[in-house]
């Protein structure tokens, strides 16, 4: 099956994705369903709010994190003090209920993606995406980004917490291994993002330095009614955004405190619809609605006093007035010289009819 996002990507269109996560864990509990039930309606309220993809996360704790390692996140939102002791909550899923996800997926309409965060999800995921996304926690782990870009796929790299080196050399390592397109994310890894530190220029930075890849945004400020962070974002060339959906922001814990809803997906979707409308095409030609202005608000060459029928025409007998229906100013030296084909009146707009041509 094609990709969504790289078809959208390749047309110049916007690209929304959802990071459901692990964020189905807690709606499963509030809603007293399955944990399957609950990332299946998950899916079907992100498609139904026209987001592009969803995306979860594939791991086991016991790969992911040490058991000392310490939390890097807001204590007041999530109170677990260790990565393993949180990883260990959310980590259930394997190859079946994945695989039993992209069905799904399929089945609403929209693409599927999780990020792998050790060898064997990766290998068992590639039957089940058509792009490969690598966290920000990643972006050192050379091998493991050689080992999924040998997978020959898309690849989204998030570049948090990163410096220009380091991208580069996750780039090369990608690039040894695949010609296929890359899309950088900017990522701010603060959980979540204080709008003074989402620091958007680093979005037009990374499209400057890196102009054969794609750029996007991968955003933890919490949702704003006006959409002004990822409309920002968009200006300055993040083309594909991807954001922490819930289906209730309210809840403590995990990624729902900095996450968007259907209701934040929607708004967002038609703000940068709105941003288009706005931006246009960027072509350098006169607009059609631009139409009447441009033949009325423009000068014409205009008679400066009476013209007699055979008199030779000189600058000092013409000025320059609206509308623009006459002959335009800069064809000035076509009308000096010429002999009036009939008599000319004062504060006439000068038409080739009335000249003669010698």
């Amino acid at each position: 099956m094609e990709s969504t996002i790289m078809k959208n990507l390749s047309e110049g269109r916007f690209v929304l994705i959802a990071e459901i996560g692990v964020n189905y864990y807690d709606i499963a509990k509030i809603k007293g369903i399955s944990n399957m039930d609950a990332a299946k309606l998950m899916v079907k309220e992100a498609a139904d709010s026209g987001i592009t993809a969803v995306k979860f996360q594939t791991y086991k704790a016991g790969t992911l994190a040490a058991k000392e390692s310490p939390y890097y996140w807001d204590i007041t939102e999530e109170p677990t003090r260790s990565q393993y002791e949180l990883f260990c909550k959310f980590d259930s899923f394997g190859y079946e209920q994945y695989r039993e996800l992209k069905e799904y997926s399929d089945e609403v309409g929209i693409e599927f993606l999780s990020t792998a965060f050790d060898f064997e999800s990766a290998d068992y995921l590639d039957e089940l995406m058509n792009v490969y996304k690598i966290s920000s926690s990643d972006l050192s782990n050379i091998p493991f980004i050689e080992y999924q870009a040998k997978k020959n796929k898309p690849i989204l790299l998030s570049v948090g917490a990163s410096n220009e080196d380091e991208i580069v050399r996750a780039l090369d390592a990608i690039r040894r291994n695949t010609d296929a397109p890359v899309t950088l994310l900017h990522c701010v890894l603060e959980y979540p993002t204080p709008l003074k530190d989402a620091n958007l220029l680093k979005i037009a930075a990374l499209k400057q330095r890196f102009p054969d890849v794609y750029i996007g945004y991968s955003d933890h400020t919490k949702p704003t009614a006006e959409c002004d962070v990822i409309k920002c974002a968009y200006n300055l060339g993040a083309q594909l955004v991807e954001k922490h959906f819930t289906l209730d922001k309210t809840l403590k814990g995990n990624d729902h405190y900095h996450a968007m809803d259907p209701e934040d997906a929607v708004s967002i979707l038609k703000a940068i619809e709105r941003m288009d409308m706005i931006r246009g095409n960027g072509d350098l030609k006169c607009l059609d609605s631009e139409g009447a202005a441009r033949l009325n608000a423009r000068r014409s060459i205009v008679s400066s006093g009476h013209i007699s029928k055979g008199e030779t025409i000189t600058r000092k007998m013409l000025t320059f007035k609206r509308p623009g229906t006459g002959i335009s100013p800069d064809n000035i030296e076509k009308v000096i010289g010429k002999r009036a084909a009939t008599d000319i009146d004062d504060d006439t707009i000068i038409q080739e009819s009335m000249l003669i041509n010698d």
